[in-house]
């Protein structure tokens, strides 16, 4: 199966949950990753129970926060 991760195509073997996928692409610091599937936010608790099936987009962004004080 292939999905689309960031603009790249990926190959797995099975559907993963996203916390599977984050481990399979070896994301750094993944408590600090924000997830869409489909254009549609999965929030961290979703990231167990939601599977990436063929054909899906993913995109990821770690969120930083912080500015000017």
């Amino acid at each position: 199966m292939i999905i689309t991760v960031n603009g790249d195509n990926v190959s797995l073997t099975k559907e993963l949950s996203l916390a599977e996928l984050i481990a399979f692409l070896q994301l750094d610091q993944p408590d600090y990753v924000t997830l869409l599937v489909n254009d549609r936010l999965i929030y961290p608790s979703e990231h167990k129970s939601t599977y990436v099936k063929d054909g899906d987009t993913v995109e990821y962004l770690y969120y930083m926060g912080g500015g000017q004080a």
